[in-house]
């Protein structure tokens, strides 16, 4: 097929999942063009049948705020036109699909494209009431739509009250390259600090600060060194907290680390705080290492954990501090669960699996 995929260039779960979303497509002999305003972060080399089309913005004087949807409609008819695309899977709802919409209709409306829900999209933005009735318009409007958790697709369909059907694809893993490394975990080293691990985009959302302050209670018990793998507005303050709860010494902040697959084999723990998480890509990825996760029970997490890791309530640092120091004062309970986070994350969540029922979709919508 000739598919056009459309994301955001950033680290968010969005942008990485259609990145490598249109990395494995080329790589099955699919002629695949990604759009975005920028190279995404997970675009690091040259694969043959898939070329990346970045969207110019004009910076007129007169605009306030570049229209960015405005040149994003043009870029996408432009690109179906000299490449024929027989579809465009737009991730994002705002304004990925109000923009598909768009371009559809300057194309005399002969021009497919599929939208797929990531969470903040319909949760926060699309709830916002500038944005809720183009956001329902353009669902409304997609030739399919999924989600990427039963939680989000029924968290779409009861605030927007749409009325076509939101399928659940759930994200997916590369388990070759998100695999266990054989580094030795906590229970086998002469060195017993625990390493634990958090990644995210540094949003409020993620209340990174709450994992600094769980680890801090953590290491009150076990010896254990925290590690921050990403960046965002959040991250001065969460270093901040660290400071305060005198753990800095113990708190690395890695930044944006392009080889994640590198860093999560060689942890003990994964831990998330976040407020809302509508499925957890990098909990996704530290499981196919191997590598227990402890989260708040928000969104759809429990979907993606299953009974391999621990869920606490949200706000509540001293729940998750507790529920960590489970898995990692009991090396036969943290094994067992580390073996079974592999399991799960082999069984359901490959990128093959998942990508098939992709592929299945785009044939439905073209037919």
């Amino acid at each position: 097929m000739r598919i056009g995929i459309v994301c955001y260039p950033t680290v968010g779960g969005s942008g990485v999942i259609a990145t490598e979303m249109a990395l494995a497509l080329a790589g099955m002999g699919h002629d695949v063009h990604l759009l975005s305003y920028d190279r995404p972060s997970r675009l690091r080399r040259a694969v043959p049948g898939l070329r990346f089309h970045q969207v110019a913005v004009s910076a007129y004087p007169l605009f306030r705020y570049p229209p960015y949807d405005l040149a994003l409609a043009t870029r996408m008819l432009e690109v179906r036109e000299e490449a024929r695309v027989d579809l465009f899977h737009v991730h994002y709802a705002i304004p990925h699909a109000v923009s598909a919409f768009l371009a559809r209709s300057m194309s005399g409306n002969s021009f497919r494209f599929v939208t797929t829900l990531h969470g903040t999209d319909i949760t926060v933005v699309g709830s916002d009431r500038a944005y809720m009735r183009p956001t329902r318009f353009a669902l409304e409007q997609s030739d399919a739509v999924t989600a990427v958790s039963r939680y989000l697709a029924d968290e779409t369909q009861l605030m927007f009250g749409v009325r076509k059907a939101v399928e659940v694809i759930p994200n997916f893993v590369d388990t070759e390259r998100f695999r266990p490394d054989g580094s030795p975990r906590w229970y086998q080293r002469s060195d017993p600090e625990r390493v634990l691990v958090h990644a995210s985009n540094f949003r409020p959302v993620k209340r990174v600060a709450d994992v600094v302050r769980a680890f801090a209670e953590i290491r009150r018990h076990v010896p254990a060194r925290l590690l921050l793998v990403g960046d965002g507005p959040d991250r001065e303050h969460a270093l901040a907290v660290a400071g305060d709860l005198g753990c800095q010494h113990k708190v690395e902040h890695l930044g944006m680390h392009d080889q994640l697959e590198g860093v999560l084999p060689q942890a003990d723990l994964f831990l998330s705080a976040s407020e809302t998480e509508s499925f957890g890509l990098s909990m996704l990825e530290a499981m196919s290492c191997g590598v227990p996760c402890v989260s708040t029970a928000v969104g759809g997490v429990a979907e993606v954990l299953g009974d391999t890791g621990e869920l606490t309530p949200f706000g509540d640092p001293l729940a998750l501090a507790d529920a960590s120091l489970r898995l990692l004062v009991d090396g036969d309970l943290h094994a067992r669960r580390a073996l079974a986070a592999r399991a799960r994350a082999v069984e359901q969540f490959t990128t093959e699996r998942i990508l098939a029922r992709y592929l299945q979709l785009y044939e439905r919508v073209l037919s």
